[in-house]
C-alpha cells in the first residue's frame, strides 16, 4: 500500500501547537498547515487500506479450473476485498458455499468432456471451440464484468480476453495461471530443438497460438465494446508484458532462466474444504478395516468406456494385491468388493494423506494435492498439460514413468502400483517435498500485486 507522505517538523520544541512556545505568527501558521497535511495524509492512507477492491476471477472449464481460485478467493476476501468468481452454472452452489460471489458463464463443460470425442478432440472440434465456444465464454466474461469490477484475475486461456475486457470496462488485469505455458512448450521441444533456440521458439509459439485461438473472441468483444482494432494487439501483447502469478510451487516448476521479473512462481492456491464437511461413514469404516488403500480417480476426464475401465482397474488391483478408494468422476466409474470402495467427491486434502499412493490423470490441481499429502503417484495423463505434470512427477522421483491413457493396461498399472508402494524412495521423496510445500504461501504474492495495483490506481 502507498505509505503516508512524510512531513518535516521545523524544530523538536514545536511539536504541540497548544504549548506556549516562542513562535512567530508565520511560523505557527506554517506549522499548523503541516500538521493538517499530516492528518489528512494519514486519513487517506487509512481509507486506502480499508478500501475493498472488487475482484472478478473468470474460471471457465472443469472443477479443476475452479477449485484453486476458491482458495485464492477466500484468502483475498479475508484481506478485505470483494471477490466474485465467474464460472459455469454447475459450480455455482459450490462457489457460494464458500461465501464468494458468483456470476455464471454460458455452456456446460461436462457436455464436452463426456462426449465421445471430448478427451482427444479432432481439429474440427478445436476449430469449433475457437470459433464458437470461446467467443461465448468471452461474452460471458464481459457480462460478468459489467456487474462492477476493479481487477480481473485471469488464467492462461482467458488472459487476452480479460485484458480486452479490462480495457473496455476501465479495470485492471492480473494473470493468475495454473499452467506453466512457457515451461510446458519447452518440455515439448526438449530433444527436438537445440537449447539456444528454444526460448525464441517458445515466445513465437505462444504468440502464434494466442493469436489463432483468441482472435475470433477478441473480434466479438471489439464489436460489443466499440474498441479500436489496436485494442486487439494490446490484448495479445498482454501475454508478454503484464505481470503473471503462477499458482504452483517453484519446486514443481523451477522458473526459467529467461523468465522476466513479471513472471512470478508463487506457490499453490489450495482449494478450501467445504465448511462443516464430514466424511461418509462408509468411507471411514473402509479405511479402518485394513491397511492403507490406494486412490484411483480421473476427475473430469472421460477416458472411454466406464465399464471397460472399471474392469481394467479391478484386474490391476487384484494383481497388485491392493485395496483402493475409487472416485467415480464424470465418466461414472463404479467398482464394488471387499477391497474396493467407490466414492463421489471427497476433499483431497482429507483423503490423500490416508492413502498409500494416488493414481490420477495428472491434472494440475490433483498433482499438487498429492504432493501436499506426501504420497507417491502413478500418473495416467490423457491430454494437454497433463503430460507435462506427469513428467515432472517422474523427474522429482515421486512417481514412476507415466502411463499414457492410450497405453494403460492392467499389467502396467499393477506393476507401477507395486513399484511405488514397495519402493521407499518414492514415499521419502514425496514426504520431503510435502514439508517444503507446507512452508509456502502462494496467495501472499498475489495479495501484494493486487495491493500494489490498487495503490497505483489510487495515486493516478
Amino acid at each position: 500500500m502507498r505509505p503516508p507522505r512524510s512531513v518535516e517538523i521545523p524544530d523538536r520544541h514545536q511539536v504541540d501547537p497548544c504549548v506556549s512556545l516562542p513562535l512567530s505568527g508565520a511560523q505557527r501558521s506554517s506549522f499548523l498547515q503541516r500538521c493538517a497535511v499530516l492528518r489528512t495524509t494519514h486519513r487517506q492512507h487509512d481509507d486506502l487500506a480499508r478500501r475493498a477492491v472488487r475482484v472478478l476471477i473468470p474460471s471457465p472449464g472443469t472443477w479443476g479450473d475452479v477449485a484453486p481460485y476458491l482458495g485464492l478467493g477466500r484468502r483475498l476476501k479475508a484481506a478485505g476485498h470483494e471477490v466474485t468468481l465467474a464460472c459455469h452454472a454447475r459450480f455455482e452452489d459450490a462457489v457460494r458455499a464458500h461465501r464468494l460471489g458468483c456470476r455464471t458463464l454460458p455452456l456446460d463443460p461436462m457436455d464436452f468432456m463426456t462426449s465421445e470425442i471430448g478427451p482427444t478432440p479432432p481439429r474440427s472440434l478445436i476449430r469449433e471451440i475457437r470459433r464458437s465456444l470461446l467467443p461465448q465464454i468471452a461474452r460471458g466474461i464481459l457480462d460478468a464484468s459489467r456487474g462492477g469490477v476493479d481487477v480481473l484475475l485471469t488464467g492462461l486461456v482467458t488472459h487476452p480476453i480479460c485484458a480486452f475486457v479490462a480495457e473496455g470496462v476501465g479495470a485492471r488485469c492480473l494473470g493468475t495461471y495454473l499452467q506453466p505455458m512457457r515451461s510446458a512448450v519447452r518440455f515439448g521441444l526438449n530433444g527436438v530443438v537445440p537449447g539456444r533456440f528454444r526460448d525464441r521458439i517458445v515466445e513465437a509459439a505462444v504468440a502464434k497460438s494466442a493469436g489463432l485461438n483468441i482472435a475470433p473472441s477478441l473480434n466479438v468483444l471489439q464489436q460489443d465494446l466499440g474498441l479500436p482494432k489496436q485494442a486487439t494487439r494490446r490484448a495479445l501483447r498482454a501475454l508478454r508484458t503484464e505481470t503473471v502469478c503462477h499458482g504452483y510451487s517453484p519446486m514443481m516448476v523451477p522458473p526459467l532462466a529467461s523468465s522476466s521479473a513479471r513472471q512470478r512462481t508463487c506457490g499453490y492456491w489450495w482449494p478450501p474444504r467445504p465448511d462443516g464437511w464430514r466424511p461418509d461413514q462408509r468411507l471411514v469404516d473402509f479405511l479402518d478395516s485394513g491397511g492403507k488403500p490406494v486412490f484411483i480417480g480421473f476427475g473430469s476426464m472421460a477416458m472411454g468406456d466406464a465399464e471397460q475401465l472399471s474392469g481394467l482397474l479391478v484386474q490391476a488391483l487384484k494383481k497388485a494385491r491392493l485395496r483402493a478408494v475409487v472416485q467415480s468422476g464424470w465418466l461414472g466409474i463404479h467398482m464394488a468388493g471387499d477391497d474396493v470402495l467407490t466414492v463421489s467427491e471427497v476433499p483431497h486434502d482429507w483423503l490423500f494423506p490416508r492413502m498409500a499412493a494416488v493414481v490420477h490423470h495428472a491434472g494440475a490441481g490433483t498433482t499438487g494435492a498429492g504432493l501436499k499429502a506426501g504420497v507417491p503417484a502413478v500418473p495416467v495423463p490423457v491430454h494437454f498439460d497433463q503430460f507435462y505434470w506427469a513428467s515432472r512427477l517422474a523427474a522429482m522421483e515421486v512417481a514412476p514413468a507415466p502411463i499414457p491413457r492410450r497405453r494403460l493396461t492392467a499389467d502396467r498399472l499393477a506393476d507401477a502400483l507395486r513399484a511405488v508402494v514397495d519402493g521407499p524412495v518414492f514415499t521419502q521423496r514425496a514426504r520431503a517435498i510435502a514439508s517444503h510445500l507446507a512452508a509456502e504461501d502462494g496467495a501472499a504474492p498475489v495479495l501484494a500485486e493486487l495491493e500494489q495495483m490498487d495503490s497505483c490506481t489510487a495515486s493516478a
